[in-house]
């Protein structure tokens, strides 16, 4: 890892969101900006009635970007990305290193061999989300509830790496699959009244006593990262929350014509035994340096033609775009092992299977590891800081 001096003065977040904002344009042509509005309050636990709600207000996407405008919530410039539901509340400070666009850092010198091992010459981006007309959507759900929630104490397999809590869990709580699911069940919920983001793996309520695999607290009005060699609810030991696309966050993009700004979590099948900064843990399967460790960074190559990626009347192609200038300018960070170049979402609101057919045609191959390590202050925090020689955006 670099050595850290001392940091320069971050870019003012209002010029690099100004930057990605008019590279999102040319992209999806013009957006009309609606003015801003007072955010109104949510219940305290969005229930499957309400997200799908949520998901049809979102409404049909068009191919050229002129929506009609919307009034949506003010949010202060510098204030970076909010949590969905959660205005008030910050994903992570706006100098995290999920908000921090790293366009314009150096390629890693690992990044031939990394795309190599992931066979990105031959495979395409997969969504890890969308409609299932037979069952609960894919994706990830997050609960947003308020401190009135019932808290519960959790028996965790893997209790010496995981926060005791509690949390607020519940038989209300909507967890990854649904209620019987097999796989990962995750489940996400924010306190909206406290900024806190409660995490866990493998969850199953039981009024005899709750369980899960593992589980983690974060505020999200901080930047300390997990004690070094923890896991989280995810391999490499970071929040999955600030790392899922969420599709009421393209629509807004779409809206107002200000880009998405941040990372978005994804997997490889083969991963190696470490982890890199904002990593914590790993979960690999050797010390090949040709593997991709925990916490590496990818980004979508300048060069690709976004503009050119799908035609402006194709419904959803302004959704798309949207999704690959996030890519071009924040990336995606390696986070679990599992299929390679599968990138999370949200479950709700639901995503329109027609811009899950176009989001499935990103080849990998252009694609890019960066190397971010010029942007650490601290091993123990995520706050990221650009310097001479280490650009932000």
């Amino acid at each position: 890892m670099a050595t850290v001096g001392n940091p320069l003065p971050a870019t003012p977040a209002r010029a690099l969101a100004a930057a990605a904002a008019l590279a999102f344009l040319a992209a999806c042509g013009s957006a009309a900006v609606p003015a801003p509005a007072t955010p109104t309050a949510a219940p305290a636990t969005r229930t499957a009635a309400a997200v799908l709600a949520a998901g049809q207000e979102a409404g049909a996407g068009t191919g050229t970007g002129r929506i009609r405008p919307r009034r949506r919530p003010a949010v202060p410039a510098a204030a970076g990305t909010t949590v969905p539901g959660a205005p008030n509340c910050p994903m992570f400070p706006a100098d995290s290193v999920w908000n921090t666009d790293i366009s314009a850092l150096p390629v890693d010198a690992h990044s031939a061999a990394w795309l190599a091992s992931m066979d990105s010459a031959s495979t395409f981006l997969h969504p890890d989300f969308g409609p299932d007309p037979g069952g609960f959507p894919y994706g990830i759900p997050d609960n947003i509830v308020t401190s009135s929630h019932p808290l519960v104490s959790i028996r965790f397999q893997y209790a010496s790496e995981s926060d005791k809590g509690p949390y607020p869990f519940g038989p209300d709580t909507l967890i990854e699959g649904g209620r019987n699911a097999g796989g990962d069940r995750h489940a996400i919920m924010v306190n909206k009244s406290t900024c806190t983001l409660y995490e866990l793996w493998d969850a199953r309520y039981a009024a005899s006593g709750p369980t899960a695999g593992s589980g983690a607290i974060w505020s999200l009005t901080s930047n300390r990262l997990r004690p070094a060699g923890w896991t989280s609810a995810d391999a490499a030991g970071l929040p999955i929350l600030p790392g899922l696309l969420n599709y009421s966050q393209v629509r807004a993009a779409v809206r107002s014509g200000q880009p998405i700004t941040h990372a978005i979590r994804f997997t490889a099948q083969a991963t190696q035994s470490a982890y890199l900064w904002p990593a914590r843990h790993e979960a690999g399967s050797g010390a090949s340096p040709s593997l991709p460790p925990m916490g590496a960074r990818f980004r979508l190559k300048a060069g690709f033609d976004v503009a050119g990626f799908c035609s402006d009347t194709a419904p959803y192609c302004a959704d798309a775009k949207a999704v690959l200038t996030e890519m071009q300018h924040y990336g995606l960070i390696l986070a679990d092992n599992g299929s390679n170049w599968f990138f999370q979402g949200s479950a709700y609101p639901q995503w329109p299977g027609a811009l899950v057919s176009l989001l499935k045609r990103i080849p990998a191959s252009a694609f890019q590891a960066v190397d971010e390590s010029c942007l650490m202050v601290s091993p123990d925090s995520g706050r990221a800081a650009a310097r001479p020689g280490c650009p932000a955006g």
